[in-house]
């Protein structure tokens, strides 16, 4: 009515449906209201704070301009920082925050909230707040789209699976292969696995996401496996997944379905995803490992892990980054992080693996630091499964056929 500015940050807590799953409704009632008065102590009196429903809260600064709001959202992120206590469990919270200003970015209590809304999702991958952009406009329509037919695409076996081999530094021929999904959509053409892998992430959409890898992966490699071609499969587990208490038990009943053997699979998890939750992340690899399937820490030296505590994780191999690998001939930096990262995995007992590996010289200089195995556009792109049949029959980094194939 007075035409001032005021702003709307709208507040997400991120990966909160993962709390109430493992501590009960009641409990994450108990956090919401924690979180409440939190945000209650570090706001004006003159502030009002809505919650909207389910995880997400609203904030709105009366006579607000940008500078103002983006300030307060500093403080609340910062208010939300020390562990929750909840009947004795301390827990750490992350949100995402959209921050939309009137009247520059909408003059309506819909336009505010729609792109606060936008602002929140723009956001979302990294955490933290972000003001509305008009740039992100672009991104809401689509993403909720892709998003409708991203489930449809899995419930209708729309997706396929490229795999990229992994070639033994020793021998030079295929021991293992990483499997990669790829959406052919019907109207958009290829697109391109960050535009749907990180909102299947966000909204729940990576568990169905997965077991359909998971099931194709494995029934993929028992073909090969029959034809003679004797080589193991790798499939990527984000944080979601690993903290999914369900997951070793569906798992289980997939490969019973189709007669799986769990030696012929390795699950990659990242660094990021065990430390998110390390407790729970021990508890489904050890219940995964007892099953017989292996495990490999992917992206290895971009995250934050403790060395002592994947000294206790049951996996069998580490994975080096790409960005340290591609570089590693001009950085002397990248270098020898490699020649370490290499030196500390052996002295663990585990295998390494180099990913990024582009050109024969990257090649070499891997080889002279006793490298395990090394994965890159240099021996082979990703490819469908028909077309790495052949390969694996006909390159020089391909396997040689057993005779004599299992029944």
């Amino acid at each position: 009515r007075e035409e001032k500015s005021l702003a709307l940050l709208l507040m997400d807590i991120d990966r909160f449906k993962e709390i109430n799953d493992t501590l009960g409704h009641h409990r994450g009632d108990l956090l919401l209201r924690q979180i409440g008065l939190r945000l209650k102590d570090s706001l004006h009196e003159h502030d009002v704070i809505a919650r909207l429903g389910g995880d997400e809260f609203a904030v709105l600064l009366p006579l607000a301009e940008s500078q103002h709001a983006t300030r307060m959202a500093g403080k609340i992120m910062k208010a939300l920082e020390p562990p929750f206590e909840i009947e004795g469990l301390p827990i750490l919270l992350e949100v995402s925050i959209g921050i939309a200003v009137s009247p520059d970015h909408g003059s309506t209590p819909e336009s505010l909230l729609q792109r606060a809304d936008i602002a929140m999702y723009a956001i979302k991958q990294t955490g933290g707040y972000n003001i509305y952009n008009a740039k992100h406009d672009q991104y809401s329509p689509i993403r909720l789209a892709l998003l409708g037919e991203l489930r449809h695409a899995i419930e209708h076996d729309e997706l396929v699976l490229n795999y990229q081999p992994m070639i033994s530094v020793k021998t030079g021929r295929a021991i293992g292969m990483e499997a990669l999904v790829r959406w052919k959509h019907p109207g958009r053409g290829m697109v391109p696995p960050d535009q749907f892998i990180g909102p299947a992430e966000r909204t729940g959409l990576i568990k169905p996401l997965t077991l359909w890898v998971f099931n194709t992966a494995q029934r993929q490699c028992l073909d090969w496996h029959g034809a003679g071609l004797g080589i193991p499969v790798s499939i990527n587990l984000s944080a979601r997944n690993l903290h999914d208490p369900l997951l070793p038990d569906q798992l289980a009943e997939l490969m019973a379905a189709c007669g799986g053997a769990p030696d012929r699979l390795e699950l990659e998890i990242t660094e990021s995803a065990i430390m998110a939750d390390p407790v729970r992340a021990l508890d489904a690899i050890n219940r995964l490992r007892a099953m017989g399937i292996r495990f490999a820490i992917d992206d290895f030296g971009v995250g934050y892990s403790s060395l002592a505590y994947l000294q206790r994780l049951p996996v069998d191999s580490i994975k080096i980054d790409k960005s340290f690998v591609i570089n590693m001939a001009q950085n002397q930096n990248d270098a020898v992080i490699v020649r370490s990262t290499i030196d500390l995995v052996h002295n663990l007992g585990l295998k390494v693996v180099a990913e990024g590996v582009e050109n024969k010289d990257l090649w070499d200089r891997l080889s002279a630091l006793g490298c395990d195995t090394a994965q890159g556009y240099y021996m082979s792109r990703p490819m469908p499964a028909e077309e790495l049949t052949r390969w694996l029959t006909e390159s020089p980094w391909g396997i040689k056929k057993d005779p004599n194939p299992p029944n």
